[in-house]
């Protein structure tokens, strides 16, 4: 036999894609059925004995028509001593031993089987034993189930079951060898680089070819997009790498990603591409839940499944979010999750900051050496600051335990207690207060985590049995808080709220640069890149940047004289805030009576943005005749909008309609990132304020923790977050070579040194 090409999968994710079958049902899930179960795992094998062996590693050449199988995995115990050996592997469960079947999980004692063919192939046994022991987390019951296998049977069930997995392997092997001959034929897709891009994509390469992290400034309208996923695909066609992931914060860069893959998939690349929306907005039915008792594309799913990753494979390449949609309607399998799957088998994923580095929904099927051959595109990374203080903070509050208490009680007699003894802990909380709405801790709260562990174990029972309401959630967020408080150190504080209706508690990540170092280790190389990732040493150090890890600063490619920038050094604070409404709405007005076309002007806050909204009104309803061609139509940010109203806002930005139009919006939203309005869609930006997060007490705690470690306090917890809000509402404005626009800076700090060396050298002068 003739071996074309090496496939290299763990034990785990082969007999997973054969075995899986059955619904998703998120009561399941959450309690996450049959996982291995660190602790249950220690316990049973803490009672090994003398000669038993646990996690041992094995591995095995395996070949199968024409591909070789390298297979590797680690089981649980190696039992007793020649001739029979048997192997264990452990699962636990928060459900009931009882209703436990020896044949109802194939897909274990496939896993199972596979480590006694593969011991006893390199160790020459003749036959193993095979023990599956099942541990109930609550109760550490125990409940096992033996069976024995020549070397005959095992290396014949072993061949049938990597038969069952090999058209998808072959699939894959065919369509990289596409893939890397498309990336090495794989022109440009443009005519020519624009100013600083091919700079910016020769550091990209270089990057992942050295297995650095890159910190890039390059500025709005370079094409940064196309700047970083080119190299990276020449990187992966030189065999550097397997896939990359292109996180973003928002769906408008997610759009840009598609855009540059579907446009160099017009130039002939062949490549798998998957985008992952988020569940909620994906979701077919009118309400997210996912049982298979409410929803048919749940129902089911796993039986479907990995013939819908096959045609979708087979048929398509880049896989956005209506072709996704299409083929889970033709396959009746959730959308969000068939997504999921398909990223395991992706080349590319475009997706959240989430899906790598929160530690509650990061991809789990990562093994080392997957990681090793992918790379991170982190776009518009200047966001990753904020979003990694969320992912890596918790919280409990009292109210949703009051009601859990009142819902359980005579339904769950230990979900019941257990939601009690957290009510209880916080009505002691309050209690024990001084008075103050506002507490601030250094020290874990040893006592509660506790409770939240113990209402979490009470909480899998009480799901397992079938109970519903409000447990589920509670579950998540009792987890997120156990799971947080292993994390807790130095870099957090203990955040209290206290008001007359609740009492909140947070653990507060302070500085998450090593928990993101943490969760980004293993990947070949990370690439942050942004318009405003400035000041640099900023991010590198609230990033987790190491000692040899490339920084680059691209110029702007644009003219100076494409930006007219006009300060105006009047008092935005917040105590000035009253008598700056009006001097405000007069500038708004007079410069689009000079300059007619199409606005934005940003605020700092909803509140600040509808105060001069109305002033404006009322000032153009007092001087402006009814019908005057010169009234300019008026759009206003309004908080929490759809998909649709905001794709509506961007879409009246258009050219040549002859009047003047004018955005209302907040600085750091929808509307102030990643939204390219070229030419005559845009041609005036008014920014007002310095973009300072407002006065409170998290942001104080940020500014004192930076303070004890030497750093400038003020500067990190406020002046570098607002001014980024600036520098980005700013670049809505100039995007191609040919727009020209107008800058308007309303406040009088932007004349101060400390705000002045913050702000791009096109904008100076």
């Amino acid at each position: 036999m003739q071996i074309h090409d090496t496939v290299t999968i763990s034990v785990r994710n082969l007999v997973e894609y054969v075995f899986l079958s059955g619904s998703i049902d998120v009561r399941l899930n959450a309690i996450d059925t049959m996982h291995e179960g660190t602790k249950a795992h220690q316990r049973v094998q803490r009672t090994y004995g003398e000669q038993d062996r646990k996690e041992v590693y094995v591995k095995a050449d395996i070949a199968v028509d024409d591909l070789l199988f390298v297979v590797d995995g680690r089981c649980d115990g190696l039992l007793g001593t020649d001739p029979l050996l048997t192997v264990d592997e452990i699962k636990s469960t928060g459900g009931d031993l009882e209703r436990i079947t020896e044949d109802g999980y194939p897909v274990h004692w496939a896993q199972a089987l596979f480590y006694a063919y593969m011991y006893a192939k390199e160790h020459e046994q003749a036959a193993m034993r095979i023990q599956l022991t099942y541990v109930q987390t609550a109760t550490e019951e125990e409940r096992r189930f033996v069976r024995e296998a020549s070397f005959a049977e095992l290396e014949q069930y072993v061949q049938e079951v990597i038969a069952r997995y090999a058209p998808y392997a072959q699939l894959r092997r065919r369509h990289e060898q596409a893939r890397n001959e498309s990336i090495r034929e794989l022109a440009f897709p443009f005519d020519a680089y624009r100013a600083g891009q091919r700079k910016l994509a020769g550091a990209v390469y270089k990057s992942i070819e050295e297995g650095v992290r890159l910190f890039a400034k390059a500025p709005t309208g370079i094409g940064k997009t196309i700047s970083t996923t080119y190299p990276t695909l020449k990187a992966m066609g030189a065999g550097m790498l397997q896939r990359f992931y292109y996180l973003t914060a928002r769906t408008t860069t997610r759009a840009a990603a598609e855009d540059a893959l579907l446009l160099m998939r017009d130039k002939g690349l062949h490549l798998h591409a998957v985008t992952i929306t988020a569940k909620d907005k994906i979701c077919f039915q009118e309400e997210v839940r996912c049982e298979k008792e409410h929803c048919p594309y749940a129902d089911g799913y796993y039986d479907r499944i990995n013939g819908a990753v096959l045609d979708i494979l087979e048929k398509e390449t880049v896989m956005t979010r209506s072709v996704i949609e299409a083929y889970s309607h033709k396959h009746r399998v959730c959308p969000f999750e068939f997504s999921l799957d398909l990223a395991y088998a992706a080349d590319a994923v475009v997706c959240d900051y989430n899906y790598i580095f929160d530690p509650r929904i990061s991809f789990k099927r990562q093994y080392a050496e997957m990681k090793k051959r992918t790379a991170l595109l982190v776009d518009e990374a200047h966001n990753l600051v904020d979003r990694a203080r969320e992912m890596f903070s918790a919280e409990l509050a009292k109210a949703p335990f009051l009601a859990l208490q009142r819902e359980l009680k005579g339904v769950h007699n230990e979900g019941y207690r257990t939601a009690k003894a957290i009510n209880d802990y916080f009505i002691a909380l309050r209690k024990s207060s001084d008075g103050s709405p506002h507490l601030v801790q250094r020290q874990l709260p040893e006592e509660l985590v506790e409770l939240a562990e113990a209402f979490a174990s009470a909480a899998e029972q009480a799901l397992a049995a079938g109970v519903g309401g409000s447990i589920l959630d509670a579950y998540f967020n009792a987890q997120n808080f156990v799971r947080t408080a292993k994390l807790f150190d130095e870099r957090y504080v203990v955040y209290i709220e206290l008001s007359k209706s609740d009492v909140r508690l947070k653990l507060f990540c302070l500085d998450p640069s090593q928990l993101l170092q943490h969760m980004g280790k293993g990947y070949r190389s990370h690439i942050y890149f942004s318009a405003t990732l400035s000041p640099v040493s900023y991010y590198m150090d609230m990033l987790g940047a190491g000692e040899d890890d490339y920084t680059l600063a691209v110029p702007s490619p644009f003219a100076r004289e494409q930006l007219d920038v006009i300060i105006k050094p009047l008092s935005t604070r917040y105590h000035d805030r009253d008598e700056s409404k009006l001097p405000i709405a007069k500038l708004i007005m007079k410069l689009m009576d000079e300059r007619p076309g199409n606005y934005f002007v940003f605020f700092p806050s909803y509140a600040y943005m509808n105060a001069v909204y109305e002033t404006y009104m009322e000032l153009r309803e007092w001087s402006t005749p009814a019908g005057d061609p010169s009234d300019a139509e008026v759009l206003l940010q309004k908080p929490d909008m759809s998909e649709e109203e905001r794709d509506r806002f961007l879409e009246t930005f258009q050219a040549g309609s002859g009047k003047s139009l004018l955005g209302f919006a907040v600085m750091g939203g929808v509307f102030s990132e990643g939204v390219d309005l070229a030419g005559e869609r845009l041609i005036g930006v008014i920014v007002v304020g310095v973009g300072l997060p407002q006065l409170g007490v998290e942001r104080n705690m940020l500014k004192e923790y930076f303070n004890e470690q030497g750093k400038s306090g003020y500067d990190y917890a406020y002046v570098f977050p607002g001014m980024n809000k600036v520098l980005q509402a700013g670049g809505r404005l100039i995007r191609s070579e040919t727009d020209r626009g107008t800058l308007v800076l309303i406040d009088d700090r932007y004349l101060q040194t400390q705000y002045q060396r913050l702000l791009p050298e096109e904008w100076k002068g």
